[in-house]
C-alpha cells in the first residue's frame, strides 16, 4: 500500500511516515496542499492522509481538487477541528474518514488500512493463498501453518502479490507500491528482495517469474 502523509507540522508528519514505513507501508510526505497536488499528479496513492489547515492550498481545496478529478485515492483528514460540525463538512467535501487530533497511533494505522482496502476491489483483512496466509494488521506470515519472518519490504512486496489475486505484477508496479518516490527506478531491488522472499518461503515455490512481464502468486 503506498500513502501520501500531507501535514504541515514537520516534526508530525515525519513521526506519522516513519510510524506508517514500520507497518511495511510506502509513505511519501508532503508538508503543504501545493506539494500534495503535485504528488499525486505523478504518483499513484492508495491513501491520502490529509492535514486539513495547510498553508499555500488549503486541505479542503485539495480534497475538492482530488474529487473533482475523480483521483483513486481514499482520505483520511485529519485536523484539530473536532466538532460534530467539523466532521460533517470534512466528509462533506470528499473525505473518506476523519480523524480528530490529538489521535492514537494505532487508531490511524487501522483506519489507514480499512481505507487501503478499499481503495480498489474490496479486499479481506487477511490475504490467502497457495498456502501463503498474511495478515497485515498483525504483521503475520505463515506458509502452510510455518511462521515466516520477513522484512518490511519483503512483507509489503508479499501483500501486493497476494492483493493482485493471482494476476501479473510487473517490478514498476512493485516499485510504485511497496516503495517511496526516493527509490531508483534502474535499482535491482525489486528482484534482490523477490529472490529473498522465495528462500523465506520455501518449497515448493509459489511465486512465479513470467518473463518480460513481472511476477504471479
Amino acid at each position: 500500500m503506498r500513502v501520501l502523509v500531507v501535514e504541515d507540522e514537520r516534526v508530525m508528519a515525519d513521526a506519522i511516515a516513519t510510524g506508517l514505513r514500520r507497518q511495511a507501508l510506502a509513505v511519501d510526505v508532503a508538508y503543504d496542499g501545493a506539494g500534495a497536488l503535485e504528488r499525486t499528479g505523478v504518483n499513484e496513492y492508495d491513501v491520502i492522509v490529509l492535514d486539513r489547515d495547510l498553508p499555500r492550498v488549503h486541505g479542503d481545496d485539495v480534497c475538492k481538487q482530488l474529487v473533482a478529478q475523480r483521483y483513486p485515492a481514499r482520505i483520511l483528514m485529519l485536523t484539530a477541528a473536532g466538532e460534530l460540525d467539523d466532521k460533517v463538512e470534512g466528509l462533506s467535501i470528499g473525505a473518506d474518514d476523519y480523524l480528530p487530533k490529538p489521535f492514537a497511533f494505532a487508531e490511524l494505522v487501522a483506519r489507514v488500512r480499512a481505507l487501503g482496502r478499499r481503495a480498489a476491489a474490496p479486499l479481506p483483512p487477511v490475504l490467502e493463498r497457495s498456502g501463503v496466509r498474511l495478515d497485515p494488521g498483525r504483521r503475520e506470515v505463515t506458509r502452510d501453518g510455518r511462521p515466516v519472518d520477513l522484512t518490511r519490504k519483503e512483507f509489503a512486496v508479499l501483500e501486493v502479490l497476494l492483493s493482485a489475486d493471482g494476476a501479473v505484477v510487473s517490478s514498476e508496479q512493485l516499485l510504485e507500491k511497496a516503495w517511496d518516490e526516493h527509490i531508483d527506478p534502474f535499482t535491482n531491488v525489486v528482484r534482490v528482495t523477490m529472490m529473498t522472499l522465495r528462500k523465506k518461503l520455501g518449497d515448493p515455490p509459489v511465486i512465479e517469474t513470467v518473463p518480460g512481464v513481472g511476477y504471479r502468486l
